[in-house]
């Protein structure tokens, strides 16, 4: 089955690495979607639990549902 491609294959994709109690996960989104599962995930949990890491997102799979996080 071959990966999930970008909602948004023009833009720059990130890796999150969002921290759930002590449960680390990372995770590639497309710029827009990061950027507002970020303010999100801030919001409702605690503020450093999700950071934006510098370099390649090769082999990480997609931040599920990431589509939904471009509606507004």
């Amino acid at each position: 089955m071959p990966a999930p491609s970008s909602p948004r294959p023009g833009e720059e994709d990130v890796h999150l690495s969002v921290q759930l109690h002590d449960v680390r996960m990372d995770f590639a989104a497309c710029v827009t979607a990061a950027l507002v599962f970020v303010q999100d995930w801030r919001t409702h949990h605690y503020p450093d639990a999700v950071t934006v890491v510098p370099g390649d997102t090769e082999g990480l799979p997609r931040l599920p549902n990431e589509r939904l996080y471009l509606e507004s």
